[in-house]
């Protein structure tokens, strides 16, 4: 069986962290780029509200 590798990154409080991924236009060539970044989860929505 395989073992559970995300089982060891947690703490005995629970996931402090989220992986956030954002989609953001460049505004030279006008192309979408990918932005991510692990984010404490009190922070999360200003990361997509664009204030981080």
């Amino acid at each position: 069986m395989a073992k559970k590798a995300v089982a060891s990154l947690q703490k005995g409080e629970g996931r402090i962290t989220t992986k956030c991924i954002k989609m953001v236009k460049s505004p030279k060539s006008g192309a979408y780029a990918f932005r991510e970044e692990m984010i404490p989860n009190v922070l999360i929505k200003d990361f997509f509200d664009g204030k981080i």
